[in-house]
């Protein structure tokens, strides 16, 4: 892919890692010139110390062949006028990270995908990890929806059901989906049937649409004591 970064921060930097090793081809757009000389003596990329908030500038980064535009600066005004700007320029894909989460309205109205503040989703995330140690993993789908792993206890609720006897039983809520088992010697993971048996150390990913509850990560051995 043809890719545009705006900003050479602490978002964007590692965006360009990524992106290069990856092998895109990726132009870099960053106003302050230390930034410009250092990711440019760092990655084999395009580095274009400018504004990008001028739309000549997003034409001379190649806008008419760019397959997508990131925007990470560190203000919302200037990523909207960035993305307003890619919009008119026709690139196909435009994403912006959002600082103020008053302005997600804006930026969805313009068609734009976004990202939450990086900095609460990493506070968030550390939080959940001492607030619910079982939870391995998760990701927010939406207001309330998760996905996250889980690993089942010994004594769990569902250890040792099938599926369709934890759904039976109500351990299992009709909004709960267990989407996939790792289990130790099995490559790779299980894709669960009603038949699939769950087993203590299993770790499951589970999808529910009210999210990683207290009450549901019960079910999987994880009391509320245990976050204690």
């Amino acid at each position: 892919m043809y890719i545009i970064v705006v900003g050479a921060g602490d978002i964007g930097r590692p965006l360009i890692d990524i992106a290069t090793k990856s092998g895109n081809e990726v132009v870099v757009i960053e106003k302050d010139e230390q930034r410009a000389d250092t990711i440019a003596s760092e990655y084999d990329c395009l580095v274009l110390n400018a504004d990008a908030t001028i739309k000549e500038t997003l034409k001379d980064a190649g806008a008419d062949q760019a397959d997508a535009i990131i925007s990470t600066t560190d203000q919302d005004a200037t990523n909207i006028m960035i993305c307003l700007l890619a919009k008119e320029l026709d690139i196909p894909s435009v994403m912006s990270v959002v600082h103020n989460p008053e302005h997600m309205a804006l930026y969805r109205q313009i068609g734009v995908n976004t990202m939450e503040n990086p900095q609460e989703l990493i506070a968030e995330y550390l939080y959940r990890a001492v607030a619910r140690p079982a939870i391995v993993d998760y990701m927010r789908i939406g207001e309330e929806a998760e996905v996250f792993e889980i690993t089942v206890s010994d004594g769990a609720p569902v250890a040792g059901k099938t599926l369709h006897e934890a759904a039976k039983a109500e351990l299992i809520p009709s909004d709960v989906l267990i989407v996939a088992i790792e289990r130790e010697g099995e490559d790779p993971p299980i894709t669960p049937r009603g038949d699939t048996e769950i087993h203590p150390d299993d770790l499951l990913t589970v999808y529910s649409a009210f999210g990683a509850t207290p009450e549901l990560t019960d079910i999987f051995g994880h009391y509320e004591d245990d976050a204690k």
